[in-house]
């Protein structure tokens, strides 16, 4: 909710079409995964302390649910530029482009 997001096009390996088994198929992670489970994140953040904190930053969340803010804390998932820096590293994929926050919505 709080951290940036990347566009990322996947690494084409091999010659014709073909790709290396050893690759991700041209394909790029979709997100940095977590470090925490949800329940330890709403133990450990409030809900309406994340959405201040936010909007302090210029950030809006909409969400019928404070505890599901709580528990999608921006600081319970991994750090996503040492995922994608690890992935262009590794060939697996390039960066396109950064994309920060504005708005997020939660269903």
């Amino acid at each position: 909710m709080g951290t940036a997001s990347y566009i990322l096009a996947g690494s084409a390996s091999g010659t014709g079409g073909r790709t290396d088994p050893g690759h991700a198929f041209a394909s790029a992670c979709h997100g940095a995964g977590r470090s925490m489970s949800r329940h330890q994140a709403s133990r450990r953040w409030q809900g309406r302390a994340i959405v201040d904190g936010l909007a302090q930053r210029g950030i809006l969340i909409r969400s019928p649910s404070l505890r599901g803010i709580a528990e999608e804390a921006p600081g319970a998932d991994k750090d996503v530029s040492a995922v994608v820096d690890a992935a262009a590293a590794a060939g697996l994929a390039k960066k396109v482009a950064r994309l920060t926050p504005v708005i997020c919505i939660k269903g």
